[in-house]
């Protein structure tokens, strides 16, 4: 029962999805495919921004991580709530850009900010990179969850390609539209799953009440819910949680995917509610990381050990198999509605920023040719990165953010300040990446801030690098200028020299 009710809600969702996404199409444009022909009102903006909430990192993820860590799972509470604090400011200045300046794509808007479409090429290398590391943790998700529902006449191998199959389909026919249905579809079955599971727990475990669930850890794991959580000796103290917040908030609308999303909405308005909103829904991170802790009460041994794996082993365990298939289809669908918007956006860029460049002048119907069949081989590129790879969901995220984090100095930078340069951008890149990848310099901050996390103390090395860069470089045109910052909007730093000089 648990298989086949599993499969009514991918097969059904799916179907729904795709009506959905051809109903709203109006022609076949890459505008239309990639940013939904820009018509997003505040409910389907909701749930494309929630998409990013309820994803498998939030599910298995955290609730992996409080099986084995503990206190580190706090990191979603944190990393949400100042990530659209930051949302509020941002995102309507990207809309805004976009819907003035028909861009489609992250490299789009450096292209045009900085005057230079080598930038955009770059860039565009750069956020494909990071959205293919994104996509892996869907991946690993997917495989754990087919591996479930199959049992083992499924490898783990077959189980990552079938995932990718079923991500890339969700998207490659209708595009943003059929994302949002299906992110919509998951979010309400996500809070029914949440709801039924948190609302029992406490008898599947033996306590008296869902509270009662976090003093049985704290007695049978004492310290577990202080940092640095379960093991004294693990580097996830308080320093760790605060840098890898700001890590995870600054990178998170520097995404291309959440740029593109961005585009999609119909007003700023639209945008601004959603920001205010979306950080108290994240609140039910508490109950993902109680269940988490129940499934170490409980005993749980997820399948080969893996962390990632606790939540869905728990549930094996404790529940009938209704529940299980509930649960199961529900997480197929929160890792296949950001997975496939994420190919999409990386297909889209490679069409218009890798392929236009190189090929100018072709038709419309050919680059929206071009971006669905580079998804394929973004998705089997992630499956190569995902086959053999036991890291954490949360590890895995990190990763992907602290590499898309070197995007983040330019992109704020350039609502900020009119000075910021393509080469200074280009600078800082290039030596955010040194600081993040080279051998010695990982050495050095290992051995002098063992508890930051790296891709803080890269993104600071790129800041400083670009506004130095820049100051010895030409400034972009008023015309590029203007694609990020309003002529009415003043610079800060002319405004500093201005009261000197005064």
């Amino acid at each position: 029962m648990d298989l086949a009710l599993a499969l009514v809600i991918v097969v059904g969702t799916a179907a729904g999805a795709v009506g959905f996404g051809r109903r709203g199409a109006r022609n076949s444009t890459l505008a239309n495919w990639a940013v939904g022909d820009r018509k997003f009102g505040s409910a389907l903006f909701w749930f494309m921004n929630a998409c990013e909430v309820y994803t498998t990192f939030a599910v298995l993820g955290i609730s992996g991580y409080a099986w084995a860590l503990g206190a580190p799972a706090y990191l979603a509470f944190t990393s949400v709530s100042l990530s659209y604090a930051l949302g509020y400011w941002l995102m309507p200045k990207i809309w805004r850009a976009g819907r003035k300046h028909g861009l489609i794509t992250q490299p789009d808007f450096f292209a045009a900010r900085f005057d230079a479409p080598w930038l955009g090429v770059v860039t565009g290398v750069v956020g494909i990179a990071a959205l293919v590391v994104y996509v892996q943790i869907q991946l690993v998700s997917l495989s754990l969850i087919v591996r479930l529902t199959l049992g083992d006449a499924v490898s783990p191998t077959v189980a990552v390609v079938l995932g990718a199959v079923l991500m890339l389909a969700f998207v490659v026919l209708a595009g943003l539209r059929s994302a949002a249905f299906s992110a919509a579809v998951k979010d309400i079955l996500m809070i029914v799953v949440v709801v039924l599971l948190s609302a029992t727990v406490a008898g599947k475990v033996g306590a008296s009440s869902p509270l009662d669930v976090l003093r049985l850890a704290e007695d049978a794991h004492p310290g577990i819910g202080k940092f640095p959580g379960l093991d004294p000796t693990s580097p996830t103290t308080s320093v760790w949680l605060m840098t890898s917040a700001l890590n995870v908030a600054l990178g998170n609308w520097v995404f291309p995917h959440l740029f593109q999303v961005s585009y999609a909405a119909k007003s700023g308005t639209s945008i601004r509610r959603n920001a205010i909103w979306q950080p108290l829904y994240s609140l039910a991170y508490f109950f993902i990381i109680l269940l988490g802790f129940a499934a170490l009460v409980a005993g749980t041994k997820p399948h080969d050990g893996s962390l990632n794996g606790a939540l869905l082993q728990f549930v094996s365990d404790k529940y009938p198999s209704w529940v299980v298939g509930l649960f199961a289809g529900t997480a197929f669908l929160l890792a296949l509605a950001p997975g496939s918007v994420l190919l999409l956006t990386s297909g889209a860029i490679f069409a218009r920023n890798v392929v236009t460049p190189l090929k100018p002048g072709l038709s419309d119907r050919t680059l929206l040719r071009a971006s669905r069949v580079s998804m394929v081989v973004f998705a089997a590129a992630a499956v190569w990165l995902t086959i053999g790879d036991g890291k954490s969901l949360v590890d895995i995220l990190l990763y992907a953010y602290s590499a898309i984090g070197m995007l983040a100095p330019g992109v704020f930078l350039a609502f900020l300040w009119r000075r910021t340069s393509a080469i200074g951008v280009l600078a800082g890149i290039v030596a955010g990446f040194v600081t993040l990848l080279a051998p010695f310099a990982k050495d050095y901050w290992a051995a002098h801030l063992p508890q930051w996390e790296p891709g803080v103390i890269a993104m600071a090395v790129n800041l400083v690098v670009l506004v130095a860069v820049s100051l010895v470089t030409p400034r972009p045109r008023t015309e590029a200028v203007e694609v990020g910052i309003e002529p009415s909007t003043k610079d800060p730093v002319a405004v500093t020299a201005e009261g000197r000089h005064g």
